[in-house]
């Protein structure tokens, strides 16, 4: 086994740094196969694959065909082991107007706000059947939900659509639904960023807030820079959080 120095790493995701910890950096530097070597590291494939008395917290998994990932699991929500994939909260840092390579690779810090990437998304739900939760936060410190018992994005040649199942949650379904008081539906919607569009719509949604699945423009938006926007709940886009987790479904 070779010999590294694992005390510290930046790892880089989009056009971000991210200081990763310690312990993250000796199984990226001192576990990972050599650079050219197929990818058959032993990490696991998602956070569902993690012990169910492992604390929440950073891990390294390894979707199929994909590079090791540092991720934030979730081991607290409901049904335990799930694959954080986006974080954001009204106040971030991060801009979210960013291109779409950055949205492909990824970008922010897992231990706060940040985009998984498309890509990863993409090779993730490709190996098996997931389902994905959608969470808001409201000011008034209420939790909102929209569960699918199908998610997957398809691949960057297609443009990275969005594939939803069944939708289980309380309230209106905004994502498999089409609404033509807001933004029509997001479900089968490309992605689109400040540089790429393949929205429906005359513009460019992805100007005003950020790279998403959008049709006229959206019914839910949760990657915004003081706008997170959820009809119901945060309907002046001023939702004090959100996350998108992703599990192995229940159904197949």
């Amino acid at each position: 086994m070779r010999k590294c120095d694992c005390r510290f790493l930046w790892l880089q995701a989009g056009t971000h740094l991210i200081l990763l910890p310690a312990v993250v950096t000796m199984l990226l530097l001192c576990v990972s196969p050599a650079r050219g070597s197929s990818f058959q590291s032993g990490f696991p494939a998602d956070c569902s694959h993690l012990t169910s008395s492992s604390p929440s917290g950073v891990y390294v998994i390894q979707p199929a065909a994909s590079p090791p990932r540092v991720v934030w699991c979730d081991m607290d929500t409901e049904g335990k082991g799930w694959t954080v994939v986006q974080r954001n909260t009204y106040t971030t840092e991060i801009t979210w107007k960013e291109s779409w390579t950055t949205y492909k690779y990824g970008f922010g810090n897992v231990q706060g706000d940040h985009w998984l990437g498309t890509e990863y998304l993409h090779l993730l739900t490709q190996q098996g059947t997931y389902k994905v939760r959608f969470v808001v936060h409201s000011n008034a410190n209420v939790t909102h939900y929209a569960e699918y018992d199908i998610f997957s994005v398809e691949s960057e040649a297609s443009g990275y659509p969005l594939r939803l199942g069944r939708f289980r949650g309380g309230g209106e379904d905004y994502l498999t639904s089409y609404h033509s008081g807001y933004g029509g539906i997001h479900d089968n919607m490309k992605f689109s960023t400040t540089d790429r569009d393949q929205d429906q719509h005359s513009g460019n949604c992805a100007n005003s807030y950020g790279g998403w699945w959008y049709d006229k423009c959206q019914n839910v938006l949760l990657n915004g820079k003081k706008y997170i926007f959820w009809p119901g709940i945060c309907s002046s886009g001023n939702c004090a959080s959100s996350l998108i987790l992703v599990k192995p479904t229940d159904v197949c």
